[in-house]
């Protein structure tokens, strides 16, 4: 079973809203579901969480050692609990995936995410479990770090929230061990797609012209709708 659940992120309100947040964002929701409070602890170099669940200690972890020391938090915890990596699932920005997905994996490698490469280091293996939630991509690898550290757009965000709150779903099994069903339940929760624009409307007919005089007041322009 998962006994630590970590989010990543950077401290501080200047990267609250931004994307490379998404890991605290889903930990904040976990911490409410749980109905847990987090406190900072220096010990572990973060806000820490402690509950209870079938009798089994679950930890929640927010690092606030910015992003690329992550793992000294991380490492921290897991060595002084004895937690095993295959017990940890860290939830995280990912840019593979699009706004409204999550996906669920065990070990890989980092992808050049310096969370996770902090986390391997420290660890000493990368078989631990992330969560990857995914923000979209920029389209130029030259504009990621930019990207990660801006805030979405308004659909993206809700699009990452809506994906935090159907994840959530599958944490009874992620606590259970039930890996291939906390799998199955987080990637078959698609997002809804958009529905189709609506064809524009067809023009109305004009009709032909009977010779009649046409008045100054019917040839004036009316004004078009707002």
């Amino acid at each position: 079973m998962i006994k630590l659940f970590v989010g990543l992120g950077n401290p501080g309100p200047e990267y609250e809203a931004t994307r490379h947040n998404a890991g605290f964002w889903w930990i904040d929701a976990l911490a409410q579901q749980l109905k847990v409070h987090m406190v900072m602890d220096r010990s572990y170099h973060g806000f820490v969480a402690r509950t209870t669940v079938a009798g089994q200690t679950v930890w929640l972890l927010q690092p606030q050692t910015f992003m690329n020391l992550s793992g000294k938090s991380v490492a921290a915890l897991a060595r002084f609990f004895k937690i095993l990596p295959n017990e940890i699932l860290v939830a995280h920005d990912e840019l593979d995936v699009v706004p409204g997905e999550a996906k669920l994996k065990l070990g890989g490698s980092h992808a050049g995410h310096n969370g996770l490469r902090d986390i391997h280091t420290q660890l000493g293996s990368s078989d631990y479990w992330r969560l990857r939630l995914g923000v979209g991509h920029p389209g130029d690898r030259a504009e990621v770090v930019g990207w990660v550290l801006k805030k979405p757009s308004l659909d993206h965000r809700i699009a990452i929230e809506q994906a935090i709150d159907r994840s959530l779903k599958a944490v009874p099994h992620l606590l259970a061990g039930e890996m291939d069903k906390a799998t199955m339940l987080i990637h078959t929760s698609k997002p809804p797609r958009p529905k189709p624009p609506k064809p524009p409307a067809t023009p109305a007919s004009v009709p032909e012209a009977t010779g009649a005089p046409v008045s100054a007041a019917n040839t004036s322009a009316s004004p078009e709708p707002s």
